[in-house]
């Protein structure tokens, strides 16, 4: 047996030395650092995380800007003017659309934050079944021809505003591997447990990955939500648009606008069009790189002071469940780690990341869902993406619609997989609910 140990150690040496070259190892968290954070000042030069080169400001009568021929290899100070342009109908703005620039939803209280517009969406139910509106689900505030101002019917019965959300630290958030998200769901109590769903990636020839953005998580990859947005909201055609306004797999996308609905019916309104002079597509997709860029080069947004009160609160919103779907921290997937169905590496400045993004990025019933139906299929329909709370002090209008100004009224419209912790949030005393309610706005 003596002479069977040293044998065995070598055996086990072996071993240990051939493991790392023959197993993929998993560096996620082992050397994780914090993620650099924004402290949410418009007057602060502190937004950029250090993923590309930061460049200087853009001046226009000195240098045009420059965007990106592909992910990464622009500079910030570029992408954020591209991201603050606004659109114009010789730029392709419309035929019908929201508003005239990323920057114009985005920039409460900085470049890429918060905004007070709405979107709305709209659709009927046929044989149980959400159906789009006839001319799509997304309904344009605006258009450039009186004639195509969009209108609906009393047919549509299912109506709904969504409300603008930060992307400030997004490009952290995309930066999560799915199986970050799986094993943060699986570990979530079976009543309380969200739903993940998988969306197709654009710009990997429709992959599947896990959605993480939007109010249904309806996008994965940041190139897909931002040729998404540049059609729907601002209605100008790009190869990542995923027609439609429903999801990102569209085979036609970038070959034109969404048609109108009108109170004389649906309009096509793509070019040739008199409604639409400019030639599909109307971007070339590197503004779409831009704003891709310029979202995964923020910083994520930073607390607020750390009051006594806030520390009381901290621990209540674990103890009454709010950090179930809320979940408080997240590691991102380690630098050099395909995501996007193989489309984008990790960098170094997005890599083995610790975030604190207050959410779960998966769908849950909480009594106030919207009734419309996008990327993951009838079930969803009264489901809606957990909202990440950071960086909620910098906001008054609260929960999808925006037409809540208190964290107290928030939470009591919690119902269905959030009426334990509503219900635990009314037991607290008077106290404790303004500690809890102070710990929330310091996010």
């Amino acid at each position: 047996m003596r002479k069977l140990l040293p044998i065995l150690a070598l055996v086990l040496f072996a071993v240990a030395l051939v493991l790392p070259l023959s197993e993929p190892q998993t560096v996620e968290g082992q050397t994780a650092t914090e993620a650099l954070t924004t402290d949410m000042d418009a007057k602060t030069d502190d937004l950029f995380n250090g993923f590309g080169v930061k460049g200087t400001p853009i001046d226009e009568c000195v240098n045009e800007p420059e965007p990106p021929t592909a992910r990464g290899n622009g500079r910030f100070e570029d992408n954020k003017f591209i991201f603050s342009e606004r659109e114009t109908i010789e730029d392709g703005l419309g035929p019908t659309y929201n508003d005239v620039g990323c920057v114009e939803c985005h920039q409460s209280v900085d470049v890429g934050a918060f905004g007070q517009q709405m979107e709305f969406r709209a659709g009927h139910i046929t044989n149980g079944a959400f159906v789009d509106a006839p001319g799509g689900q997304l309904v344009h505030a605006r258009a450039t021809d009186a004639r195509i101002v969009e209108h609906i019917s009393t047919a549509e019965t299912v109506k709904a505003f969504r409300i603008t959300l930060s992307t400030l630290g997004d490009g952290f958030v995309e930066c999560l591997a799915n199986a970050a998200l799986q094993n943060n769901v699986a570990a979530q109590p079976l009543a309380q447990r969200g739903t993940l769903t998988q969306v197709p990636v654009t710009e990997a020839n429709n992959t599947l990955r896990i959605g993480r953005f939007g109010w249904k998580a309806q996008h994965a990859s940041l190139v897909s939500f931002s040729g998404d947005a540049y059609l729907n909201e601002m209605g100008i055609t790009n190869p990542f648009d995923g027609f439609g306004g429903r999801s990102s797999s569209a085979p036609d996308a970038g070959t034109h606008e969404n048609p109108a609905s009108t109170a004389d019916g649906v309009v096509n309104v793509t070019f040739p069009s008199p409604f639409d002079p400019v030639e599909d597509p109307e971007d070339d997709g590197l503004d779409v790189l831009a704003f891709a860029d310029f979202m995964a080069a923020t910083r994520a947004p930073r607390r607020g002071p750390i009051t006594a009160a806030v520390t009381r609160g901290d621990s209540l919103f674990n103890s009454v469940g709010c950090a179930v779907c809320h979940t408080r921290t997240f590691v991102t997937a380690a630098p050099g780690t395909l995501i996007n169905g193989g489309a984008f590496a990790v960098p170094a400045a997005l890599g083995n990341k610790i975030i604190h993004p207050f959410s779960d990025f998966a769908l849950h019933n909480v009594g106030t869902g919207d009734g419309i139906v996008q990327n993951a299929g009838q079930a969803t329909a009264n489901q809606l993406r957990t909202p990440p709370l950071w960086g909620i002090r910098a906001r008054n209008r609260l929960m999808h619609e925006g037409l809540n100004i208190t964290i107290f009224d928030s939470i009591q419209l919690h119902a269905g997989q959030g009426t334990a912790a509503r219900n635990n949030f009314n037991a607290l005393t008077a106290s404790q609910r303004n500690d809890l309610i102070a710990f929330v706005l310091s996010l």
